[in-house]
């Protein structure tokens, strides 16, 4: 509203002192048209009005602003991202650094610091937000343009490759940080940049004569132009909007959601975090127009999504090959790609789906996303994150402070900063409770201001006390409190007297009552330990469970547990009971219990046998958002119920005890000596090593012991990832072994053979060594990468 009383004084001035009450009139509504929802059921109550109290947000906000923030402004001042904008703008020299989409990250940045410093006031968030404003605004053209990509490295070919070249994208995040700046601070600098290059993206694409086609190839712009709109009160930008929602269609690409006019899209496609930004828009429209074709689809294309294609954590998009979407009930564990960007468009496509419809299956996923696949991404420290998120893991995936493509980090930033928007919501006579935790909030129902209080260890313990607070004493108006999904028999009190408790058709239990200061409610939720069944179609969790408590979902991870967790199995009657550790990582619920271990034949001893009787072991359990946060190792989310799903080892040769390093490393170099027979050269996801994207390169990998053993072969499965990658069997390839510190080529003629699926086996003259290593020449434009190598030998 800031801008919107900017625009009347300007009218103030320009008429001489006197208010022309026509244009008051014309600009009221206009901000009304554009911020109202009038066909959604309920309004967020905004986080700036929710103060989060409890041990589990309100700490991590804490370390959000004061450790996450400034890692990430260091890292994008070492990597260039800032110094581009100074490029650009002129004020230093020099080329651009990085890639083409870098000013976004920058913009999520700016967007995260802005919430951080509209809850908590910190001088020094504000001085490095006026820094980086300087330099945005700096580095935009007198036309309005702003992308440094193109104003340094290509300045003739600007909006000629909307599909690939995220000019749209970056500016929907420059939009977005500009509103976030602009409520927080009332300054106008940068959302004056925003709105100038709004207004040049309204003048060039659309429909009218002079205007040219364009959709964006990665969309969030469509609910960045919302949130101007609203900020302004611009319909023009409402209209921007749905117009590249309505240009979806034309390429039949279902990369980037255009395979079909968006009102005829029932299944969801395609890049995972394109398509939650995509839907996340069309949301907004809807519940501002309320077209019913958008809404229909939207709905479609949710159910699809949480009911076939969505993780347990919450995470969606099993495909690294597309970041994405494939086919129904395809979702792997140790390959499950789950992208932390993914995750939070989650967050943002269910709240708003949740505000227009009213349901708690919204809230459900919310809730499902936030304490598993989203809060996974990122460490305890605050300063190391996920890119992707697999259920399952050979203890050779980590977080990173930063990455190349580094969308992931500050989209964490500015989602944690804003977590307290995403627990209330308000209708015309209902305050509505969508997520608990201990927290206080304000806002108005039925025409009188509301606080609201929560007291809770929530996620840890399911019993909330709220105490509701009207500014006017007997007012009527409905309280409205989630009964999560995984809860039975939820109970519920008003000041002491029992209520009923049973959720309505919406999923909230509705408490309609005249409140009067001091009145309490108590909800209790039991808590306890579940076992979560996969849908029979889901191929890879077929005989096996995963482990939930409240909404926190549960992992082995081998630190905790003395049994190779690879090897571990529990069955049906194995009990689990919940143990509190305040110790354990920052203060967690464990869930501890007793399952069963395999015990490989390869480990006995015996030449014949009758068979091996499993052994009783001791388990523990996190949860899943935590687990990384220690020593490396194993670990998994869906535990085999028998003996029958473990996979057995390959026999141990000399590779299993040597150190392993190579020429250069893109995937894991555990995966070649961990005793994994592969499924076929295609399998990827943490069990191949590989050196994309190198290509037509001579690469090494090697092995080297501490003392010298008698080596005569070796055993080579090739990576092969062609129709989905870029890594196929190399061009040719030798064996060299460490003499002194000298490498040399084996002798006795072995043969260098690349079939795939397969171990290509290598003979050789024996040798006592230190080193063995592999030198591989790469198919020209190719890369290449190995599955499991084996060493034979005495």
């Amino acid at each position: 509203m800031a801008t919107l009383f900017s625009s009347l004084l300007d009218n103030l001035a320009a008429n001489g002192g006197v208010l022309l009450l026509s244009t008051a009139v014309l600009l009221l509504a206009a901000a009304a048209a554009t911020g109202d929802t009038p066909h959604a059921k309920v309004s967020p109550v905004p986080f700036d009005q929710v103060t989060l109290e409890d041990e589990f947000w309100a700490p991590k906000m804490e370390r959000n602003a004061q450790v996450s923030l400034p890692h990430q402004i260091r890292m994008c001042e070492e990597t260039g991202r800032l110094r581009n904008f100074a490029i650009a703008g002129g004020l230093e020299e020099g080329e651009f650094e990085g890639i083409y989409f870098n000013d976004s990250d920058v913009y999520k940045i700016l967007e995260g610091a802005a919430y951080a410093y509209q809850t908590t006031r910190e001088p020094s968030i504000k001085a490095e937000m006026d820094r980086i404003v300087d330099l945005i605004a700096a580095a935009q053209g007198e036309d309005g343009y702003i992308n440094t990509y193109y104003t340094l490295v290509e300045p003739d070919n600007r909006w000629t490759n909307l599909p690939t070249m995220h000019e749209l994208y970056c500016a929907g995040h420059l939009i977005e940080a500009a509103v976030a700046h602009h409520r927080a601070t009332g300054e106008r600098k940068l959302l004056d940049v925003a709105i100038r290059f709004a207004d040049l993206i309204d003048s060039r694409f659309g429909e009218e004569e002079g205007q040219e086609y364009g959709v964006p190839g990665h969309e969030e712009i469509e609910l960045a132009l919302v949130k101007l709109a609203e900020a302004t009160g611009e319909q023009r930008y409402l209209d921007l909007a749905q117009y590249f929602i309505d240009a979806k269609g034309r390429s039949g690409q279902d990369y980037y959601q255009d395979q079909l006019p968006v009102r005829q899209h029932e299944t969801i496609h395609g890049h995972a975090v394109r398509g939650m930004y995509l839907y996340a828009g069309v949301a907004d429209i809807v519940a501002r127009t309320g077209d019913e074709d958008l809404a229909k689809a939207i709905r479609s294309v949710w159910h699809d999504t949480v009911e076939r294609k969505m993780y347990v954590t919450g995470g969606v998009g099993p495909s690294a090959h597309n970041e994405g979407f494939t086919t129904p009930y395809d979702l792997p564990n140790d390959t499950a790609y789950a992208e932390t960007c993914a995750s939070i468009g989650m967050v943002l496509w269910g709240s708003r789906m949740l505000n227009l419809f009213g349901d708690a299956g919204y809230a459900d996923v919310i809730e499902r996303v936030l304490y598993n696949g989203f809060l996974s991404g990122w460490s305890l420290s605050g300063d190391r994150f996920f890119y992707v998120n697999p259920l399952e893991s050979q203890g050779n995936h980590h977080r990173q402070p930063w990455f190349g493509c580094a969308c992931c980090p500050p989209n964490v930033l500015r989602l944690i900063a804003q977590i307290g928007g995403f627990f209330y919501g308000a209708s015309e006579d209902a305050l509505w409770i969508h997520l608990y935790g201990s927290s206080t909030a304000t806002t108005e129902v039925a025409g009188t201001g509301v606080r609201v209080i929560q007291r809770t260890d929530y996620p840890w313990d399911g019993t909330v006390r709220i105490a509701v607070t009207p500014d006017e004493a007997g007012a009527e108006f409905a309280l409205k409190l989630r009964v999560p999904w995984w809860c039975e028999q939820a109970t519920c009190t008003v000041n002491d007297e029992a209520v009923e408790a049973a959720p309505g058709s919406d999923g909230y239990l509705t408490i309609a009552r005249a409140w009067s200061e001091g009145d309490q409610v108590e909800l209790t939720l039991p808590m306890q330990v579940r076992r979560v069944l996969a849908h029979p179609a889901v191929a890879a969790n077929r005989g096996r469970v995963a482990l939930q408590r409240g909404p926190v979902l549960y992992c082995l991870e081998a630190v905790d547990n003395g049994a190779d967790i690879r090897k571990v199995y529990l069955p049906r009657t194995a009990a689990l009971q919940a143990v509190e550790r305040p110790d354990l990582l920052g203060g967690v619920v464990t869930l501890q219990g007793e399952a069963l271990v395999s015990v490989d034949a390869l480990d006995r001893d015996e030449l014949y046998r009758f068979g091996i009787q499993p052994e009783a072991v001791a388990i523990t359990a996190v949860p899943y958002h935590v687990w990384d946060n220690r020593e490396p190792g194993p670990m998994a989310v869906w535990l085999p119920e028998s003996a029958g799903l473990i996979e057995p080892d390959l026999a141990p040769t000399h590779a299993d005890s040597a150190r392993v390093s190579a020429s250069y490393v893109h995937a894991s170099l555990r995966a070649v000596n961990d005793r994994r027979m592969p499924k076929a050269s295609s399998e990827g996801g943490g069990r191949n090593f590989d050196w994309w994207d190198h290509k037509g390169t001579t690469e090494w990998i090697a092995y080297e012991w501490d003392q010298p053993v008698a080596v005569s072969g070796v055993e080579v499965y090739w990576f092969d990832d062609i129709g989905v990658g870029q890594c196929k069997a190399p061009e040719s390839w030798r064996i060299e072994y460490l003499e002194g510190e000298e490498w040399r080529e084996v002798t006795g003629s072995p043969r260098y053979e690349t079939r795939l699926n397969d171990f290509n086996r290598a003979t050789f003259e024996p040798v006592t060594t230190r080193g063995l290593r592999l030198v591989v020449k790469l198919q020209d434009e190719w890369s290449a990468g190995i599955c499991e190598w084996r060493v034979l030998g005495e």
